[in-house]
C-alpha cells in the first residue's frame, strides 16, 4: 500500500496548527476583550486573503450553493465556534478548551447516527470511547476548579461547528478557494463586531504578547491551516482528512502545556489516549462505509 507522505505532512501540520491556537488565543484574552479581538482578527484575516485573490485573479461572484456555504461557516465556525471558545478561554484552560473542541468530529458522527445513518459497530464503540475520554477530561478538569460556563460555552461551539458540518456537507469552490476563505473569515467579523458592541466593554492592550500571537493567529491558524486543510479535503477527501483529527487532543495538550505552562495530570493522559482512540475509530468506520 503506497503512503501519500505529503497528505501525512499535510494532516500533521493542519492538527499542530489548529491545536495550537487554543494556547495563543488564551494568551490574546489576556489584554483583549475576546469577541473584539476576535472581529479583527478575522477583519484582517479575510482583507488579505481577499487581496491575494484577487491578485490571482479570483472572483467573489459566487453560485448560491457557495455563497449559502460561506454564510453558514461564517456564522457557526467564525462568530460561534471560535466566538464562544474564545469568550470561554477567559476562564478555562488552552488544553481543556481545545479537547472540548476535538470532539466535534465525533458530534458530527453523533448527529448523523441520531437522524438515521448507519454506522458501524467500530462507529458506535468509538462514539463511546470518544466522548467517555472528552468527558473524563471535563470531569476532572471540573472537579479542580474548572469554570462550568466555560466549559458550556466551549461544548455549545463545538456543537454549532458539527451542525454547520452535517448541513453543508461539501462545496465545490472551483478556481476560488482563497476568495471563499476570505469572504467567510469577513462575514464572522461583521457578526462578531455587532456581538461585540453589544456585549462588550471594549478592551485592547497593544502589549507585545498580544500582537506576537494575534500575529500568529492571523497567519497560521487563520489563513494557513485554513488553505492547508481544504487542499488536504481536496486531496484525499472530507472523511479521510478528517481522520488527523484525532492528533488534536494530543497536539492541543501538548501546546498548552509547553506555551503555558499547564499542568498535564495522569488523567488527561489517560482521557487524551481514550478521545484520540475514539475520533480514529469513527473516522474509520465512516470511511469503510462510504
Amino acid at each position: 500500500m503506497k503512503i501519500d507522505i505529503a497528505a501525512l505532512l499535510m494532516g500533521l501540520f493542519f492538527s499542530l496548527m489548529w491545536s495550537s491556537a487554543f494556547a495563543t488565543g488564551r494568551i490574546i484574552v489576556i489584554d483583549a476583550s475576546p469577541l473584539l479581538v476576535l472581529a479583527l482578527r478575522f477583519l484582517i484575516s479575510g482583507a488579505i486573503a481577499i487581496a491575494i485573490a484577487r491578485l490571482r485573479g479570483q472572483s467573489w461572484h459566487l453560485s448560491r450553493p457557495v455563497a449559502r456555504s460561506v454564510i453558514i461557516f461564517g456564522l457557526c465556525q467564525n462568530a460561534l465556534y471560535l466566538g464562544l471558545n474564545f469568550v470561554a478561554l477567559q476562564w478555562v484552560e488552552g488544553s481543556l478548551a481545545s479537547v472540548i473542541a476535538s470532539s466535534m468530529p465525533l458530534l458530527v458522527a453523533a448527529i448523523g447516527f441520531g437522524m438515521g445513518e448507519r454506522l458501524p459497530r467500530l462507529g458506535i464503540a468509538g462514539l463511546l470511547a470518544g466522548f467517555a475520554g472528552v468527558a473524563l477530561i471535563m470531569g476532572s478538569r471540573i472537579t479542580h476548579g474548572a469554570d462550568p460556563t466555560g466549559v458550556t460555552l466551549c461544548v455549545i461551539g463545538a456543537t454549532a461547528l458539527a451542525f454547520a458540518t452535517r448541513l453543508v456537507k461539501s462545496v465545490s469552490a472551483g478556481g476560488n478557494l482563497l476568495m471563499v476563505v476570505g469572504l467567510q473569515m469577513l462575514v464572522g467579523s461583521a457578526i462578531l463586531a455587532v456581538a461585540a458592541t453589544v456585549l462588550e466593554m471594549p478592551r485592547l492592550n497593544l502589549t507585545p504578547r498580544l500582537i506576537e500571537a494575534l500575529s500568529y493567529q492571523i497567519f497560521i491558524p487563520g489563513l494557513t491551516a485554513t488553505l492547508l486543510w481544504f487542499t488536504l479535503v481536496r486531496r484525499i477527501g472530507a472523511i479521510r482528512a478528517s481522520t488527523f483529527h484525532f492528533l488534536n487532543p494530543f497536539f492541543g495538550v501538548t501546546v498548552a502545556a509547553l506555551l503555558l505552562g499547564e499542568k498535564i495530570t495522569p488523567t488527561d493522559v489517560a482521557g487524551v489516549i481514550v478521545a484520540m482512540a475514539g475520533i480514529l475509530a469513527v473516522q474509520i468506520s465512516r470511511q469503510h462505509s462510504i
